[in-house]
């Protein structure tokens, strides 16, 4: 299958023109005319990222972030990203972003499904028309009442986390849980407005945290890749289910730091 066509496909899933304006999604490296039969995934383009795609002779790498968020003037082996760019070009590899545009269109109803949340709205809207609101995070009740302790303990096994971050009072009773993948503390007043009692994201700061719980949101951290590695399984289920000719290979992140 063309690079072009599967391009088509992941576009149709989560278009483009949900992207941020900031944002660079699409085909960063690469030819669209090239037939691709292995396509590997991971979050983040990192050199093993890379190094493992390439081991395995993949035609094309698709990750949630992007390899190149500012502009590059020189492509030369002085700059680690521009280093990346040249490993990819030499092995012909097609490289393809999908961040705020799937963060919008695929990463907040995932991450409000594997939470159970009922009766879901957008928490941050982005885009609006006479049909529907589309936008970053979602909004909606819990699937019981449950204390802080205990909502902490689920969104733990809801994404296979190992610890999360927690401001407020365990023993504070929630309803409503407000849910944003990534780095959320931008909508911290978004999930306010909309009268959750919990805030599920990541990359909290301390005054964040602070100022959170003072206006009667309590917050659980995930940590920015622990909501996000979503997006691998997301993508593979997506591939096997329209594009049964691709083997596709998924990258077997873990967090990047060590808590010790």
């Amino acid at each position: 299958m063309k690079c072009c066509h599967i391009m088509d496909s992941l576009e149709e899933l989560s278009p483009v023109s949900y992207a941020e304006d900031w944002d660079n999604v699409g085909l960063i490296v690469g030819r669209k005319e090239k037939d691709i039969r292995k396509i590997y995934i991971a979050v983040d383009p990192t050199d093993d990222v890379i190094r493992s795609a390439i081991d395995v002779k993949a035609d094309m790498i698709i990750t949630h972030h992007p390899l190149i968020f500012r502009a590059i003037k020189k492509i030369n082996s002085d700059d680690f990203i521009a280093r990346r760019v040249l490993r990819l070009a030499r092995h012909d590899m097609c490289y393809y972003a999908m961040h705020t545009n799937f963060d919008v269109m695929g990463m907040a109803d995932a991450a409000a499904d594997e939470l159970g949340l009922k009766r879901c709205s957008v928490l941050s809207v982005t885009y609006e028309d006479d049909i529907a609101k589309e936008g970053f995070g979602r909004v909606g009740r819990l699937p019981k009442v449950m204390t802080l302790k205990e909502c902490a303990e689920y969104v733990k096994k809801c994404f296979s986390l190992k610890h999360v971050r927690v401001y407020g009072d365990l023993d504070t009773e929630l309803e409503t849980a407000a849910v944003c993948p990534g780095s959320g503390k931008s909508m911290i007043g978004d999930a306010v407005k909309a009268g959750a009692d919990v805030y599920i994201t990541g990359d909290i700061e301390h005054h964040d945290g602070l100022d959170s719980v003072a206006q009667g949101l309590m917050v659980i951290d995930a940590g920015h890749y622990g909501i996000e590695k979503i997006f691998i399984a997301y993508i593979r289920e997506y591939l096997k289910r329209n594009m049964p000719e691709i083997d596709v290979y998924i990258h077997k992140d873990a967090e990047p730091f060590t808590v010790i």
